[in-house]
């Protein structure tokens, strides 16, 4: 019997990543981009089946893994994820501390001006200097920001500007909470998102800014800035566990530029089962937000509704049921893991050590459901921040051509792809063993590999308003 060597496998991996990725970019419109939710996307079918088109994306992902358990030097390993383009460039307290007055001026003004316009401005979406700015811009494009560049949400967040100038910080925040208030803060806002009318009349957002800030601003007092911003306000703890994945940091110890969610491995501040169950709701929340957009999940919707339950429990049903899904096939990777090898590491150990690749996957994923949206967008989003008095006579809104769904497809593989090596990388700084190190990487690369063939499904489909809504 003829025993395949290294490099045959590494060919063989390498033609199969490149085979499938052929396969899956070979018709840029092959996808209706049923993610972004825009009436206009592309209805195409696929020129493939359907079949091969998703397994061509598990393929990219397994080939990506299998080629990576060949990179077992540790030095190597650890040059990519420590580069950086060169020592940390020292910035000045006076710089740092005009910067955050800069951006506390900043968030302030928008978040007044959205507020004041969502009620004295036109009640029409479009032209809607509120639902323009906090989806168009703040969900979509300043998110993207977030995780493609660096975060800065510290010095622009509103509500952390107010807390500051005020005594705070009266009652200690109970630590075993860890940041599971968050998870439940970001469902919460999700579900607002989905199911009430803040996408679609202004009035109804600005007076949810205005309670997301009464009750910010009070938490923020009662337990400190410090402690709110960082375990319990979702705004925050979501758009810091994107900007993980940022190349750029300017903090208190200067000015750093690393590769792509390089960062995600070296950073350690993901400590229990909490931490966790932010990334995966990241991820999660996409993935349902994607499927009830989908003429497929309307019908679902639909018939589930037709049997005599409440449209509001369907959506509520899937929507939690789906995250304690994620979530446990996650969790059962780490179990599984656990089991596998020879390790003192417990199953949380694990979980909490391999999340960081889901913040990855989360940015790809983000990625391919906002960016299409943000271009389309993105003139009246320049209106409203250039002139945000006066609402557009003519509202442009670009039509995206059908190669954009291409772009998609290449989103979810480059954030799965990332994913891999920051597993990969993150493995080999765990177990001493190299078997140890490659072995673990498997059942966390299965549940990734489940997750590409959801996405590119959720993908390929054609889009629909969520019914009942």
């Amino acid at each position: 019997m003829t025993r395949l060597r290294p490099t045959s496998l590494r060919r063989f991996g390498l033609g199969l990543l490149l085979a499938s990725l052929l396969s899956l970019l070979a018709d840029p419109a092959a996808a209706s981009n049923a993610a972004v939710g825009l009436a206009g996307a592309s209805q195409d079918n696929l020129a493939v089946p359907r079949w091969l088109y998703l397994a061509t994306g598990g393929a990219t992902v397994g080939a990506s893994a299998l080629l990576a358990s060949f990179v077992t030097d540790r030095r190597f390993i650890e040059r990519v994820h420590l580069w950086q383009t060169g020592p940390e460039a020292g910035v000045s307290d006076g710089v740092l501390r005009a910067l955050r007055v800069a951006g506390g001026v900043l968030g302030l003004a928008v978040l007044a001006l959205a507020v004041y316009l969502g009620y004295t401005g036109p009640q029409i979406p479009t032209v809607s200097f509120a639902v323009i700015v906090v989806f168009a811009g703040l969900r979509a494009g300043y998110t993207m920001l977030s995780y493609l560049v660096a975060d800065t949400w510290r010095a622009l967040n509103p509500w952390r500007t107010v807390v500051s100038a005020v005594p705070n910080g009266f009652v200690s925040y109970p630590e075993r909470l860890g940041r599971w208030p968050a998870v439940a803060g970001i469902l919460a806002l999700v579900w607002v998102e989905t199911a009430t009318a803040v996408t679609t009349r202004p009035s109804v957002l600005a007076t949810a800014l205005v309670a997301y800030s009464v009750v910010t601003l009070a938490g923020a007092v009662v337990v400190g800035a410090d402690a709110w911003f960082d375990k319990v306000d979702p705004v925050s703890v979501f758009l810091h566990f994107y900007g993980r994945v940022a190349p750029v940091r300017l903090d208190d110890d200067g000015l750093s530029v690393r590769l792509p969610g390089m960062r995600l491995v070296t950073d350690d501040d993901l400590t229990d089962l909490g931490d966790v169950a932010v990334a995966v709701v990241l991820v999660w929340e996409l993935t349902f937000s994607g499927f009830v957009t989908t003429e497929q999940g309307a019908a679902a919707v639909r018939w589930l509704a037709g049997v005599g339950l409440p449209p509001l429990f369907v959506y509520g049903l899937l929507y939690l049921g789906g995250f304690g899904v994620f979530l446990g096939l996650y969790v059962l990777a780490a179990r599984v893991t656990a089991r596998r090898i020879d390790t003192f590491e417990t199953p949380l150990d694990l979980a909490v050590k391999f999340a960081p690749s889901l913040l990855a996957i989360a940015a790809g994923y983000h990625l391919a459901h906002y960016f299409g949206f943000f271009v389309s967008l993105s003139p009246m989003l320049v209106h409203a921040l250039s002139s945000p008095l006066s609402s557009p006579s003519n509202p442009v809104v670009l039509t995206l051509p059908a190669w954009f769904g291409g772009l998609n497809v290449g989103f979810v593989l480059l954030g799965h792809l990332l994913a891999v090596w920051v597993a990969h990388s993150q493995a080999y700084r765990t177990f001493p063993s190299r078997l140890q190190a490659v072995r673990s990487q498997f059942p966390f690369v299965a549940v990734m590999i489940l997750y590409t063939i959801l996405s590119l499904w959720l993908i390929s489909l054609p889009t629909a308003s969520p019914p009942f809504l």
